[in-house]
Order: structure tokens, then sequence, then C-alpha cells
């Protein structure tokens, strides 16, 4: 069904021409689902962005053929393009908020695309959108025919992305990095869904992944890329059970499994000791009965019903649970972003509840308490450089002078391992994995005691996950740092977590140590997340 022969992409930048994809060979065959893995900035979008030729301004099919059906992509007009696209070939987009038009009804965007490709009337498009909503398993249509992107979760946003790929009955789908960001169970449920819609409809797809575990279970076939170029390719099974090139080896041997620790996910070359820490019998952070409602059309909506944790000094507390169950809730009442409705937050003692967060902005313990958010690229300002990002802190809070400050922004980058010639680059400029580390540094910049990490590794490739991981259980060791993070990744939480807090409907519904809320969860939900997590195959012993 596809072919692509020797494709070469290069993009114009103001330091000379840079190869993005050099000379790729791969084919997808009817009802075939091909997985492209690799690093940020292995070429794995840049492929597919060729293919659908919809590259940026500055990037250009340099060599090579992509042949669709008999149709040559690389030669063909804009006008044939817009053709081909939604009705022949479809993508689903990394951010599903960002690929949906914030301002106009989900529905209609379907309609959009349906009318477009005349598969559909301005009389009968709302029946065949509402159509196309139920072919996804929303629930209530009808009704989420009518909401605007920013009333639906996570999920439900990806969903409709689905919804409207899937639209017109193309014959291949392109979904790049489907589900990151999403919880473990709604991610499960999302690629169920595809494949079962996939193999329903006869189509073929392109599944572009930096999760090995999800690749290894979704695709028939898979290939990796590195630095633009692909280094190898085989049947999935085969492929993680015996890699043959050293970087598919290395890839493997990154990907957390059940009995893994943080340093066996480490290249040999870089392993050191574990750092030892040992949590102090104080808490540096107290949770007592913490509430959130807001008052929405229909009543009061309880986002959060009396939750109580705590947090050691040096120590690091997992909170896990479904898209809407209330982690970003809590985190950001703890951070001081969101004002609590009722409840104490206490630390080091003091109730920071009580300071609103406007004030809470002046406040001294400001710097103590940060934040890592999930989102890299909308957390970074986009008229910033990634320099600019890491001294917002050093010049607000700490009040350093330019030579100082410039030392500590070098310290930081190689801590996170951000090439230095990066600082001076614009977000859009970085691949995701470097936004993420540019993210981290700013908020390790000030030494704060207590940091919030929102899914900091989920736009992470496996390799680069298991470096940042093991920076941040030395920055607890060496500097005595707090953790709470948040995240859907239950290998991760095992690495990285000494406890573990689980929530479900604004409520926790079992806490306790890591290992052994892992090996014996006792609550059905719990169980139900371990399940659903994608296990990749056992590679062979050499």
């Amino acid at each position: 069904m596809l072919s692509i022969k020797d494709l070469a992409v290069s993009f114009k930048t103001r330091r000379g021409e840079v190869d993005a994809v050099r000379g790729i060979t791969l084919e997808i065959a009817k009802g075939e689902t091909l997985g492209i893995v690799g690093e940020s900035g292995s070429g794995k979008s840049v492929t597919s962005y060729a293919l659908m030729r919809i590259l940026d301004a500055g990037g250009r099919i340099k060599a090579g053929e992509i042949t669709y059906s008999g149709i040559d992509l690389k030669r063909a007009s804009e006008r044939q393009m817009r053709d081909i696209r939604g009705r022949e070939i479809s993508m689903i987009f990394q951010n599903p908020r960002a690929a949906l038009n914030p301002i106009r009804k989900v529905g209609h965007q379907i309609e959009d695309v349906l009318i477009q490709h005349g598969r559909a009337t301005r009389r009968t498009a709302r029946e065949e959108a509402i159509k196309a909503l139920e072919a996804v398993r929303i629930r209530d249509a009808e009704a989420r025919y009518d909401a605007y992107p920013f009333e639906l979760s996570g999920g439900m946003c990806q969903r409709i992305v689905i919804a409207i790929a899937l639209a017109c009955d193309p014959q291949l789908i392109i979904a790049d990095e489907p589900t990151t960001g999403l919880d473990i169970t709604t991610q499960k449920a999302v690629m169920d869904l595809m494949a079962d819609l996939i193999r329903e409809r006869g189509m073929s797809s392109l599944l572009i992944t930096h999760d090995l575990g999800l690749a290894a279970q979704y695709c028939h076939r898979i290939v990796v890329m590195k630095d633009g170029e692909l280094v190898e390719a085989g049947a999935a099974d085969e492929l993680f059970a015996s890699p043959k090139h050293p970087y598919t080896q290395k890839l493997v041997d990154a990907t957390p499994r059940h009995d893994a620790t943080i340093r066996d996910l480490l290249p040999a070359e870089i392993r050191t000791p574990m750092p030892e820490h040992t949590p102090a019998d104080k808490p540096l952070l107290e949770v007592i009965n913490l509430v959130k409602t807001y008052q929405g059309k229909s009543g009061p909506v309880h986002a959060v019903k009396g939750i109580s944790f705590s947090v050691k000094a040096g120590q690091s507390v997992g909170l896990v649970g479904e898209s809407g169950c209330g982690k970003s809730t809590t985190s950001s009442m703890i951070v001081r972003l969101l004002d609590r409705t009722s409840g104490e937050i206490l630390f080091d003692g003091k109730d920071i509840g009580e300071i609103s967060c406007r004030d809470f902005i002046k406040d001294p313990m400001r710097s103590q308490i940060q934040m890592v958010f999930q989102d890299a690229t909308d957390s970074l300002n986009p008229r910033h450089t990634s320099r600019q990002s890491i001294a917002e802190p050093l010049k607000c809070l700490a009040h350093m002078g330019a030579k100082e400050r410039t030392a500590r922004i070098e310290e930081l980058a190689d801590l996170v391992g951000l090439p230095r010639p990066l600082l001076d680059r614009f977000p859009h400029q970085l691949s995701g994995g470097q936004k993420a580390r540019v993210g981290i540094a700013r908020a390790i910049a000030l030494n704060p005691k207590f940091l919030i990490l929102d899914e900091p590794t989920a736009a992470l490739d496996v390799s680069i996950q298991a470096v940042v991981l093991n920076l941040l259980v030395d920055l607890r060791a060496k500097l005595g740092m707090s953790y709470l993070f948040v995240s859907h990744d239950l290998h991760v939480v095992r690495l990285l977590c000494d406890h573990v807090v689980v929530m479900k409907g604004g409520e926790i519904v079992e806490a306790g140590p890591a290992n052994e809320v892992m090996e014996n969860p006792s609550h059905p939900y719990t169980r139900e997340l371990l399940s659903a997590a994608p296990k990749p195959p056992e590679r062979k012993a050499a």
C-alpha cells in the first residue's frame, strides 16, 4: 500500500541545512500495522510529515520516492494532496488539544472533514458526525457533538481526533504518539479502540511511538530510527526478544520492566553506585482533609473529596490514577496555583493553604516548592530561549547577577543533559524531550526542598527517561529534595517512589509502600491499573 524508498528530508536553518531524515526505506502492506520507534529527534515524525506533505516552510524532501497505492506523493500537486489527506491517508497527532480548534464545537470539526471530502452534505453532516462519534464509543454522542475541546478530558479529546481521522474511511492511518499524556487505562482503551477499528475496516496503520511496550503490543513489524536513519527492522516479537543493533539493544534495555531498577535501565558506561538516602521521620508536607469544589452549571462538582497524605523530607511519593481523578487539582493546590475549598496544606509546619495564590508569589516559601509540568511546550514561553526560561526563577526569586546566573544556567543544562548550544534556541526549535529537560532545569534552579513532577517523562523516549529518572534520584540524594511524582506510568512510579497514593474519583482508594502496593494491590482499581500497563516482551539472554 505504501512504499518509501531512500527518503531524505532537510531543513533550512540560520546555521545552514540540517538533514533530519537520511535515506530511509520502508513499506506498509494492506492491513498491516507498522511501528516506528526511536528517540526524540530521530526523524520519526518528520518522516510522517513528509509522507503527508505537511513539512514546515523550511523543510523539503531532498531525495527519494513516496508511493501510495500507485500515486507518487512526492510529485502530487497540493490540490491532489488536499484530496488524499483525510480521504485516503489520515493522521492522529500527538497533542489532541492542539490538533482541535479550541473555539469550534467538536461536532462541527468532524462535519468539516465530511463535507470537504464529499462524504456528507450540509443537511446530513450532523447525523454523520454523530455516527462518527458513536464509532469511537463516545457515550451520549449527541450531547458531545455540541461540546468544545476544553470541556472534555484528554482521553475524550483523543477519541474526537480519532473520529475526525476515521470519518472518511481512509485506507492508511498515521498515529503520531497517539497516547502520550493519557493515563494507563485510557491509553489501553484508546489503543484497543484503534486496533479494533483498523481491523474491522481493513485499514493499514503507521504507529509512531517512543513506548516500546506499546509498539510490541500493537504492531506487526517495527522499524527503529536513530539520527534520521533506519538502523533495524523486523517482526515485533523477534526484534524485542533478540535485538541486533547496539542502539536497539540500548532501547530495549532502557524499557522499564516489573523487576528493573533505574540503574538497570541506564547504559553500562554511565551507571554509578545508587546514592543512599533515608527519608526523615518528620513530614515536610502534610495534606489534611483537602477539598476542592467547583460550581458547575448543574450544581457543585467535587474534584477532590477530603484527602489526606504526607511526604517526608527526602521522600518520593507517587500519586497515580486516571484522568479526572483529582491528581492535577491536588498538585495545583499544593504548589498554590489553585486555592483550596477547605482542609489544610502544611509545609514545614506552616499552613500555606491560608495564603492566597496571588500572595504566595511573594512568600519566601515560594522558592522552596517548584513544579515540572506535563506539557513542556505549553509551559515554556514561546518567545523565550531555553536560557531565558531557565533564568526566570534565578532573576525573580534569587536575584542573581548576570555572571553568576550564566554559570548556574550552564551548570543546570549539564545536569539535565541539555547540550549548551541548545540554550539559545526557542521552544519550537527543540524536540519534545529537549523541552522537557528545559522545564526540569528551570524547576530545580533554586534547589527547592519540594518538587512536584506532573508526568515529567511522559513525552520522553525510554533511554532519555532513564537518564532523567536517574538524575532525579541523584538530586534527591544529594540535595535532600522531596518529590510528589504525578504519573500514570506505574513502572516509572515503582522505580522512583518510596510510597504510592492511588486516587479515583477525587478520593484516595489505596496508599502504602511502593513495592507492597505494586506486588499485592488490595483495591480492585489498583489491580485494574496494573493490568492495563503494556508489557514489553522479555529480551532473550545473550
